[in-house]
């Protein structure tokens, strides 16, 4: 968002704005250094949640998509995307595996599992008629899901018994989400997958997918222990991975535009709450944003519909003027919003629906 002065030409405020240029720079970026690296790369769409943006990757080179819930992948199958990953391990109980069958007829479809009970479950509501490749999700330190990898073997081995063909494994190295933590995260996932890949080969299973990535460690992910890359923020970026290093402030392509609405000594209130901006403030983040515009000023709380920034330095907007504010963590800012206005040079050239907007279940 070069100059970071909020873009004339009928944007909504508060709302989100996406810098068409940095955006493409950013797309550009990532498809080349995995493309280089003899990487697939998967974006996950978790972050844009934009057919858009889905589209302009696949233009890119990517393999296909990750989602995060099966409604996310039926937005993106309805919008012509047919290779699809939910990353995530899903619970194939009720109306959501009567509609990942009906998924799988349209699109090649992929599914994590973790353990015996899911994969039972899957393969229950999917049957023979609509099938179905299932990674299994090893945890590779961030201890949320996921077997360990040792177990990846004998879970392979069950799913292809109940029919599922399987088509590797997968991790999350979410614990890169540190300062100073991607390059031991990358570490970790590598050694995670490589134990995976041997768990299957040991139960005579290929492991041809060996999935992995987050924006905080792409770059620092190498061909060989890992076949596939699925970052989502490196799209927009966002305040954390400024706060980590993984890029600079011009690397952000997404930012709330925002009116100050009241000022007194040393603050000033934007109408930019967390219904706009997101929730999430890790331990390590400064603040609950950035604002780039004003060096000195950290957005110090935030509120529904109020963002109280405090000073530390510099001279205060007015009542009435508008700034840009950096979101913390981007993906959540963009499902709370209809829409994204697209900028070029300071002025509007397009607006974007938020086509998974609230698409959770």
């Amino acid at each position: 968002m070069p100059g970071w002065q909020v873009p004339a030409g009928g944007i909504d405020v508060p709302g989100l704005v996406v810098d068409a240029d940095v955006l493409e720079r950013n797309l550009r970026a990532m498809a080349g250094s995995a493309a280089r690296r003899g990487l697939a790369l998967r974006p996950h769409v978790k972050t844009h949640k934009s057919l858009a943006v889905a589209r302009r990757q696949r233009d890119l080179g990517a393999v296909g998509l990750s989602v995060a819930t099966v409604s996310e992948a039926e937005v993106f199958a309805d919008g012509g995307f047919d290779d699809l990953f939910i990353a995530y391990p899903v619970w194939a109980g009720g109306d959501r595996g009567a509609r990942l069958a009906r998924l799988a007829r349209r699109a090649r479809l992929s599914v994590g599992v973790d353990c015996l009970a899911a994969v039972a479950a899957l393969a229950a509501a999917v049957g023979p008629a609509a099938p179905v490749s299932v990674l299994v999700e090893v945890d590779c330190g961030l201890r949320r899901s996921g077997v360990p990898p040792a177990a990846a073997g004998p879970l392979a081995v069950a799913a292809a018994r109940a029919g599922l063909a399987v088509a590797g494994v997968f991790t999350f190295p979410g614990h890169s989400y540190a300062p100073g933590a991607a390059a031991g995260a990358a570490a970790d996932e590598a050694a995670a997958l490589t134990a995976a890949a041997a768990s299957l080969a040991a139960a005579g299973l290929p492991c041809p997918v060996r999935s992995g990535g987050s924006t905080p460690t792409a770059a620092l992910t190498q061909a060989g222990p890992v076949t596939e890359l699925r970052p989502g923020v490196y799209a927009f970026n966002d305040a954390q991975q400024v706060t980590l290093g993984s890029c600079g402030p011009a690397d952000v392509a997404l930012a709330a535009a925002a009116t100050v609405v009241s000022a007194g000594p040393g603050r000033f209130v934007l109408d930019a709450g967390s219904k706009v901006l997101g929730p999430d403030r890790p331990g390590w983040a400064p603040g609950h944003g950035l604002l780039p515009g004003f060096p000195g000023w950290q957005v110090s709380g935030l509120w529904e519909h109020h963002a109280v920034a405090t000073m530390t330095g510099g001279g205060p907007p007015q009542v009435g003027e508008q700034v840009m504010v950096i979101p913390n963590h981007v993906c959540t800012a963009v499902n709370l919003a209809g829409h994204l206005d697209v900028v070029r040079d300071g002025r509007r050239i397009d607006r974007w629906p938020v086509s998974a907007r609230g698409r959770n279940l």
